[in-house]
């Protein structure tokens, strides 16, 4: 496995900050409506149960943006380790304006399935299809998938 970094996307502090903060303060709201002026049960179970969710979806941002995504010549993965997806399975990145794809990101597809994996805010995964970004600089996004589709151009030439 080369360990030859070709590339890097990493969230930086201010984006972090209000990412988190925002899905935090989505939440608190939310929690605050609910006990401040009880609406009906129905609503009441929803409001908790939808500002429940915005405060632990700001805990896993805040958690999952401590890390960062690396391109080497071989597999693109992240920092804690995991292989985000092989060079050599890679067949095709979206970059388009309509793309389902993360904020200042790109939308990867390979050649097989693999299960389903989340870290809010750098990148997801869902079958075939592997989205990177979030709340990610476009900059690093654009340079990563710029040298990826300059590699796999090379990799079909060969």
């Amino acid at each position: 496995m080369s360990e030859n970094v070709l590339a890097t996307i990493k969230a930086s502090a201010p984006r972090r900050v209000m990412g988190t903060a925002m899905l935090a303060a989505t939440g608190c709201i939310l929690v605050y409506v609910a006990f401040a002026a009880p609406p009906s049960p129905a609503w009441l179970v929803f409001l908790l149960v939808v500002g429940s969710a915005a405060l632990w979806l700001a805990v896993r941002l805040w958690q999952a943006t401590t890390h960062h995504i690396e391109l080497t010549e071989d597999a693109l993965r992240c920092s804690d380790g995991q292989i985000i997806a092989p060079v050599s399975e890679i067949e095709a990145i979206d970059r388009g304006f309509f793309a389902f794809k993360p904020s200042n990101g790109f939308l990867i597809r390979t050649r097989t399935p693999a299960a389903r994996s989340w870290l809010p805010g750098l990148w997801w995964r869902w079958g075939r299809r592997i989205g990177i970004g979030g709340v990610t600089p476009g900059q690093q996004g654009k340079a990563m998938s710029e040298i990826l589709a300059a590699m796999l151009v090379q990799r079909d030439h060969r």
